[in-house]
């Protein structure tokens, strides 16, 4: 142990004396008249890429490129370095005879992750990688704390998440992540507009929290004396626009829930929500797959990946399977023989299930879905539309044509995880005045999450909204699994965390 706080103590004055010589080395040039915090505005001709891809017709002549020094090898009269861009990294030759002593001295105080213009002559080394033969640099920005070499070892497990700008200069794996991230959403987008959507923004800021079963975060308005709730959901709000005139629109955007975090829940996450007039939840099921095979295409050129060394096929069209058949497949209980709530308290007795409520306050609806959770969701690795979810638990949604006791609802599963959820969506203002009448009983027995109570909302559906189908999708849920992701703070820039203690 006090070998450990030792070494400890060794590596923090090495550190901060590194930053002392870097500062110093920022006062020279600075007393020098050469600050390189000076530089406003850098002309680059390439990228490296750009280098690389045309060096046939680049070969001898003189390029200028930009990026961070992440490697210096200069020893004596010549060295090579490499700097880095959004792009990729390209080599540098410099060499005493080219830029004379004085510029050679000068890039030798040059430190890793300092900024640099390079111009230079397109070569390839005896080893057959293209580089730049340096002419002439200039320092454009100087760093004044190391980096660390590699993130093994280090102390903090979350550092990678605190200092994401770190963690992008050093691993090109997260820069990769980061770049399909920005490629899924933009094929999302490209889908949705093909199909005639239309992308909306509604309010982010509401009176009332309303479209998901979830808790809210809470603000205060000043001026209007107000609570007001980030919203949860932005599912009412599109479905005023349907019952308006809109009969396709979408928005992708933050929502935000105040609950735990763990590997698939951040409080801000991205979500996409759509609604189509005149379509069901069967209408929703085909376009879900269909996008995102279109995403899958698009952005990683297949429609299979590997999720955690699992196979994912998302290649259309996915499996189909009712609530009811998933129990009965998975937990062997047959609901269909089930008669009333008594006896389906009585198998989540003996099937040790728990559930928010107390049991006496459980209906058989609540009952399936305690079993579906507990023994089936796990199960579902291939991409399954798991359908017709009991009335009491879908307080926004249609009822299932043929059997009122459920409804027009599915839910897609991925390798055990939910990652869409969709309806015919509920248009019966009566009904719909009802079902928000009991998720206020709901409350009232401590769901505090069961929805509030959206007057307008009804007034809307009172002016008269079409037979719509409606879907809302996980963004960051669907990036984990194309970019193979075990974390959702791994697809998310800048998650949510604990501040730790100045």
């Amino acid at each position: 142990m006090a070998n450990d706080e030792k070494n400890l103590k060794k590596l923090e004055e090495d550190f901060n004396a590194l930053i002392k010589e870097r500062r110093q080395k920022l006062s020279n040039l600075q007393s020098e008249g050469r600050d390189p915090f000076d530089v406003y505005k850098v002309e680059r001709t390439h990228t490296s890429k750009e280098i690389k891809d045309n060096y046939d017709s680049l070969e001898g002549k003189d390029v200028t490129a930009v990026g961070r020094l992440m490697s210096k090898r200069v020893h004596g009269k010549a060295g090579f370095s490499d700097i880095h861009d959004r792009y990729g990294k390209i080599q540098l030759y410099i060499k005493i005879d080219d830029v004379g002593e004085v510029k050679l001295k000068e890039y030798k105080t040059f430190d890793i992750g300092d900024f640099v213009s390079i111009t230079g002559t397109v070569f390839k080394t005896k080893t057959g990688e293209v580089s730049l033969h340096i002419r002439d640099f200039q320092l454009i920005s100087k760093s004044l704390k190391p980096l660390p070499e590699k993130w093994h070892g280090l102390k903090d497990p979350d550092l990678r998440y605190r200092q994401r700008y770190v963690d992008l200069i050093i691993n090109q794996d997260v820069r990769d992540t980061f770049m399909k991230r920005t490629g899924i959403i933009k094929a999302i987008r490209e889908f949705l507009d093909n199909k005639g959507f239309l992308e909306v923004d509604t309010p982010i800021l509401s009176p009332i929290a309303g479209g998901a079963a979830a808790k809210p975060f809470v603000t205060h308005h000043n001026a209007l004396d107000i609570d007001m709730y980030l919203r949860i959901a932005t599912e009412l709000y599109l479905k005023r626009l349907i019952v308006g005139g809109f009969e396709k629109v979408y928005e992708m955007g933050k929502n935000f829930r105040n609950e735990g975090i763990d590997v698939r829940h951040n409080p801000e996450f991205t979500a996409i929500e759509l609604y189509e007039a005149f379509a069901d939840y069967n209408d929703m099921m085909e376009l879900t797959e269909n996008m995102v095979a279109y995403v899958c295409e698009k952005v990683l050129g297949t429609t299979k990946v590997t999720y955690e060394g699992t196979e994912i096929d998302f290649t259309p069209p996915w499996r189909r399977l009712t609530m009811v058949d998933a129990v009965k497949e998975y937990a062997g209980v047959d609901f269909n023989a089930i008669k009333d709530d008594d006896e389906a308290r009585a198998i989540a007795k003996e099937k040790h299930v728990e559930f928010k409520k107390e049991l006496k306050d459980c209906s058989k609806g609540d009952v399936l879905i305690g079993l579906f959770e507990e023994f089936c969701e796990d199960k579902l690795m291939q991409p399954t539309f798991i359908c017709d979810y009991p009335v009491e638990n879908s307080p926004l949604t249609k009822k299932k044509r043929g059997n009122e006791a459920f409804t027009e609802r599915f839910e897609g599963f991925v390798y055990g995880r939910e990652i869409c959820n969709a309806y015919s969506e509920l248009n019966d203002p009566i009904v719909q005045k009802d079902r928000f009448l009991q998720q206020l009983k709901e409350r009232e027995l401590g769901d505090d999450e069961a929805y509030m109570m959206d007057d307008d909302f009804i007034n809307a559906l009172e002016i008269g909204m079409p037979p719509t189908g409606g879907l809302g999708i996980g963004i960051d849920r669907l990036i984990m699994f194309l970019t193979d992701s075990s974390s959702i703070r791994d697809v998310i820039l800048f998650p949510t965390m604990k501040p730790t203690q100045q």
